[in-house]
């Protein structure tokens, strides 16, 4: 893993007067480089050459320059970071980036200095890890069964191969689920579905809020250890299965499938806002036990509301989320901060603005 020292030696030769935001032309890329020119900050984008056009046709969200590559893995050739860094380039990470490039690689290879703690694709990106995040913060997570002998009520079974969703599937005995690994098994490549997550099923309503939480200011939250948190907007996803019952009477079988297609935007309820806060501050302030410096900028929790049950987290995601698209003007939450439209894209490039006039940008950065 490259020591965050070693990262804050390149920001240290950056000029920062001609700093460039910069990430790979997908998942948020759009709001991220309209937020940073909002915010006068040079944008740059990482571009396939098919893709290139498409992102160039926005003219208030396009990328002021365009490095092309064949495959996003281009990014951690020597010469590809090399030119990267000669560019000022801070690179702002989303679910893409990690996706394409690879977590571990990142960790162990790319030495362009990137906005918040890269040590949390370590945290997100194992669901082991991820648990005892959430145990630490103490918060309300579902049951997890570590064999397929104990389920005694209905479980969603989720694949480590999965992409997005696809594959996962809900049983309610080890016979059910035993018949349905086994039909997977046989549609799939070998050793495709070896491992599985087994965890209880929670009932609900799915929200999906989004935080940005910054070092730079004091805490503005009960059980939160250090910075300030916002609430910059909710989401809900939709997903392929949400449009079962147009298969019925009989299901089809293309519609168990959890990949997300798009998110739809939210207001919850004003007395849930107090829930979420509060488990925001819980998960950012054992974030800092964990891996400190701990979060830094955007983080959603992925919920499920229950009235019996209240809130319950199933997941983290230590960056921008693709929901926070749905905002590009500020959701509501954000008149709550600011007197101008902010979107998380342009929250991003507002703290990266203000670390810089405080001569502290390098508590933004690994």
């Amino acid at each position: 893993m490259i020591p965050r020292k070693k990262i804050l030696g390149v920001l240290s030769t950056y000029d920062e007067s001609d700093l460039k935001i910069a990430t790979i032309c997908s998942h948020s890329a759009l709001q991220i480089f309209h937020g940073a020119r909002l915010e006068g900050f040079g944008t740059l984008g990482i571009a396939l050459r098919r893709n290139r056009p498409y992102y160039e046709s926005f003219p208030r969200a396009s990328p002021e320059m365009v490095l092309e590559v064949e495959s996003y893995r281009d990014v951690l050739r020597r010469d590809f970071q090399e030119k990267l860094i000669s560019e000022n380039a801070l690179i702002i990470p989303h679910g893409s980036f990690v996706e394409y490039v690879g977590g571990e690689s990142i960790l162990e290879y790319f030495a362009v200095p990137m906005f918040g703690n890269r040590l949390t694709l370590y945290w997100e990106g194992d669901r082991e890890r991820q648990r005892r995040w959430l145990t630490e913060a103490g918060v309300k997570a579902p049951r997890r069964y570590s064999s397929p002998s104990e389920i005694d009520r209905t479980v969603i079974v989720k694949l480590h191969g999965a992409k997005g969703g696809r594959g996962y599937f809900k049983a309610s005995n080890p016979g059910e689920f035993e018949e349905k690994l086994r039909e997977l098994r046989s549609r799939g490549s070998a050793g495709e579905f070896d491992e599985v997550l087994i965890e209880e099923f929670v009932p609900g309503v799915r929200y999906y809020p989004h935080f940005f939480i910054t070092p730079l200011e004091s805490p503005n939250l009960p059980n939160l250890s250090y910075g300030r948190i916002e609430l910059l907007g909710i989401d809900r996803r939709l997903e392929v299965v949400d449009e079962i019952h147009r298969g019925l009477p009989e299901i089809v079988e293309d519609y168990l499938d959890y990949t997300v297609t798009g998110n739809i935007p939210v207001v919850v309820r004003e007395k849930f806002v107090v829930d979420l806060l509060d488990a925001a501050a819980r998960i950012a302030s054992a974030s800092r036990k964990l891996f400190d410096p701990g979060l830094i900028g955007p983080f959603c929790l992925e919920t499920i509301y229950h009235p019996e049950r209240g809130f319950t987290v199933f997941e983290i995601s230590a960056r921008i989320v693709a929901g926070t698209n749905l905002y590009p003007l500020g959701s509501p939450y954000s008149a709550y901060y600011y007197d101008e439209p902010v979107s998380m894209g342009r929250r991003i490039a507002k703290e990266i603005r203000k670390a810089m006039k405080l001569g502290a940008l390098d508590k933004l950065i690994y």
